[in-house]
């Protein structure tokens, strides 16, 4: 079981990465897609500081766990919470993210990017990715986990389910999908468009070990990576069903379908960073 030093080292990290990710947006001269990179903070943060067995100063070891952001509009998320883990400079993905030969494109491309396990972007296909990386370890005997972050929109694509059906065919207990589960997509609820729900069920009933936890709780999300099935002797491939708000920790953004993607004006980021800190603050004092 982690420590609370730990705990309250990786919040001190989710409050970084997202005072980070409000800056870039307030900065940067077009969309940013910071609705699901808040929602996704303190699972990145957790997965690359605690979870993942990765080395910046050595990508491609063979043991490493594997990540694919399946969710490819992600992409700054990832590459600022890898950033801050050692992997990239985080002056530099400010400088040149979205330009033209820029290696930190709004979509991962892992030619340009030693570290990033895949390119994605079109949703629903880094699940089939995940699999077929699980596989090749599985049958090499190795010890490597393969996490793949799936968002609520990816869920509505037949290749998740196909991808999860042949996961379960191959009693992949390596594998990892982690979802964000914000229960928007781009433009309107999830519900409101396709009824995943009963979600954990669906899939429960692909073979899945399902577990549901509150993506924005540092300690639970610890304790969930920390128990998770031996990688080497586990049947079943694992789902951890994160619950998050998309926007989370600025007033104005949660919840908000607006807020898929966009920029900020001076006056709004003033005000997002301040509600940041404020539930900082609170968080501290509660301690």
């Amino acid at each position: 079981m982690a420590t609370d030093q730990v705990i309250a080292k990786l919040e001190e990290l989710t409050h970084e990465m997202r005072t980070k990710l409000i800056t870039f947006c307030g900065s940067f001269g077009g969309a940013v897609h910071i609705g699901g990179d808040l929602s996704m903070a303190e699972v990145l943060i957790v997965l690359y500081n605690h979870a993942l067995n990765v080395n910046p100063a050595e990508i491609m070891m063979p043991e490493r766990d594997r990540f694919i952001m399946s969710k490819g509009h992600g992409a700054f998320a990832m590459y600022l919470t890898m950033a801050m883990r050692g992997f990239f400079d985080y002056d530099e993905i400010v400088a040149t993210y979205g330009k033209l030969d820029s290696a930190y494109g709004m979509h991962p491309c892992k030619v340009q990017l030693p570290g990033v396990e895949c390119s994605s972007g079109s949703l629903g296909q880094g699940l089939s990715m995940a699999v077929g990386m699980a596989l090749n370890g599985r049958r090499n005997k190795k010890d490597y986990r393969v996490y793949c972050m799936i968002g609520d929109g990816e869920s509505c694509e037949g290749q998740v389910w196909e991808a999860a059906n042949t996961a379960n065919s191959y009693g992949l207990g390596n594998l990892v999908a982690v979802i964000d589960r914000n229960k928007q997509l781009m433009s309107s609820r999830s519900e409101d468009v396709v009824k995943l729900e009963p979600y954990c069920d669906k899939w429960r009933g692909f073979g899945f070990n399902v577990i549901e936890v509150d993506g924005h709780d540092v300690a639970a999300l610890v304790d969930v990576f920390d128990n998770l099935p031996d990688p080497l002797t586990a049947d079943k491939p694992t789902a951890i069903v994160c619950n998050t708000i998309k926007g989370k920790g600025v007033s104005f953004m949660e919840g908000n379908i607006g807020w898929h993607a966009g920029a900020l004006g001076e006056d709004d980021m003033i005000k997002a960073l301040a509600d940041l800190d404020a539930a900082w603050e609170a968080k501290k004092g509660g301690r």
